[in-house]
C-alpha cells in the first residue's frame, strides 16, 4: 500500500499533517500511531502463535488416537 506513494507523496502527506494538526501535535500523532501499529504486530503475531499451537496439539492428539489404534488391533 505504501511503497507505490513514493517520496514525493509521502512529503506531500506529511506537509498537509503539518499544516492541519501544527508543529505540536505531530509528535502525539506519531506517537499514538506507532503505539497501535505495535499493538497491531502485537495481537497479529499472538494469533498466529496460538494458531500454530493448537495445530501441533491436534496433530499430538491425531498420533495418540492413531497409536491407541493400532495398539488395539495389535493385541
Amino acid at each position: 500500500m505504501l511503497s507505490s506513494i513514493g517520496i514525493p507523496g509521502l512529503i506531500l502527506i506529511l506537509v498537509i499533517a503539518l499544516i492541519i494538526f501544527g508543529p505540536s501535535k505531530l509528535p502525539e500523532i506519531g506517537r499514538a500511531f506507532g503505539n497501535t501499529l505495535k499493538e497491531f504486530k502485537k495481537a497479529t503475531n499472538d494469533l498466529i502463535s496460538n494458531e500454530k499451537e493448537e495445530k501441533t496439539n491436534s496433530e499430538e492428539k491425531n498420533k495418540r488416537i492413531a497409536l491407541e489404534k493400532s495398539e488395539k488391533t495389535g493385541n
